[in-house]
């Protein structure tokens, strides 16, 4: 009996503990994936044909909130962890070639530094990593220079998504008025 009154006990205050935690409130910028092809784990749950898994990227998904952007929330020239939060990482299910370079099948983060005319876009061997804090250039495998696309309307949340090419895909980044392209080869 004392056994019992005892593990009843240890239950209701385990329970009344868990009760008085609270969970975290919601993020701001939430965190988001995106693959390359679009939509690959859709398709392959609806049994539809699909390419192969070639990349994935995860990306904390800010808000312009009326905020001016570029130039001043993400400033021009200094690196930026591509998003909101955790630094930016892709996923290549297969080896690609970035601007002429191999890039082995693996999981990288994704850095870049923005400026008027064009980005510098980073592949960087370290991973799980919050915000550029600690970023570390020699850890850098790969700098591309994007150009700058304006677009005529905004767009509130920033967008990472990969679009299909005849080579393989681009993977675009928009926020606010502005858009890059960074080509990623899969195909010779």
């Amino acid at each position: 009996m004392k056994k019992l009154l005892f593990v009843l006990l240890t239950c209701c205050f385990s329970s009344l503990a868990f009760a008085q935690d609270k969970l975290p409130g919601l993020d701001k910028s939430p965190m988001d994936m995106s693959y390359c092809p679009a939509n690959y784990p859709g398709m392959r749950v609806q049994d539809k044909p699909v390419d192969p898994l070639t990349a994935r990227i995860i990306y904390g998904r800010p808000q312009k909130n009326g905020r001016k952007i570029f130039g001043e929330l993400v400033e021009y020239g200094k690196v930026w962890r591509l998003g909101a939060n955790e630094a930016t990482e892709i996923e290549f299910f297969k080896n690609v070639k970035i601007d002429g370079k191999k890039v082995k099948k693996g999981r990288y983060t994704v850095y870049a530094i923005p400026g008027e005319d064009k980005w510098t876009m980073i592949i960087n061997k370290e991973t799980d990593i919050w915000g550029a804090y600690k970023y570390d250039e020699k850890k850098d495998l790969l700098r591309v220079d994007v150009p700058v696309q304006k677009q005529d309307s905004s767009v509130e949340a920033l967008t990472i998504v990969f679009e299909k090419t005849s080579t393989g895909s681009n993977l675009n980044v928009v926020w606010d008025t502005t858009k890059v392209s960074l080509p990623i080869m899969f195909k010779d």
